[in-house]
């Protein structure tokens, strides 16, 4: 049985939102393009032809794997985490301890993250690190630039 794949409401609704744009926009607007290559003669010397064709695997691999993404997907309920221990979705305030910085992150489903919103993968080594950690507790976490001591000072949903 494949892997289940957690992910939060808005993020199920971003996937399917993508797999119905693909279907309906991206696959007419490549057969039209395969039609119109076709229409052009041999196709044993059809550059456009063969362009096309290729556009065309490419987007139904895209479509396979987001519908296989889709249907190992799990809605996590949101109403139900529990914050007196890092788990996914919470939000974590963590000082740096060797430079004082304080960052916030929020800690959420491969598919969803985005650094530039402060939505880090709960694979990352510093949301590994954090998991099941609780407010107050210091951890070192291994990162490229060496390990780093962080403190958490708040978990939030």
């Amino acid at each position: 049985m494949p892997d289940i794949l957690y992910v939060t409401e808005e993020g199920l609704q971003k996937l399917k939102e993508e797999l119905e744009h693909l279907r309906t926009v991206e696959r007419p607007l490549i057969s039209k393009l395969i039609d119109e290559a076709r229409d052009k003669g041999d196709l044993n010397e059809n550059a456009e032809y063969s362009a096309a064709k290729e556009a065309q695997g490419m987007l139904e691999m895209k479509i396979a794997r987001l519908e296989d993404i889709i249907s190992r997907s799990r809605v996590i309920d949101e109403s139900k985490i529990d914050t007196s221990t890092v788990r996914i979705l919470n939000k974590v305030k963590i000082r740096n301890k060797l430079n004082n910085s304080i960052m916030e992150y929020q800690l959420v489903p491969e598919s969803e993250a985005n650094f530039r919103e402060g939505k880090i993968a709960v694979s990352s080594p510093i949301a590994q690190g954090l998991l099941g950690r609780k407010v107050g507790e210091t951890v070192e976490i291994k990162v490229p630039s060496g390990i780093i001591p962080f403190e958490i000072i708040s978990i939030s949903v």
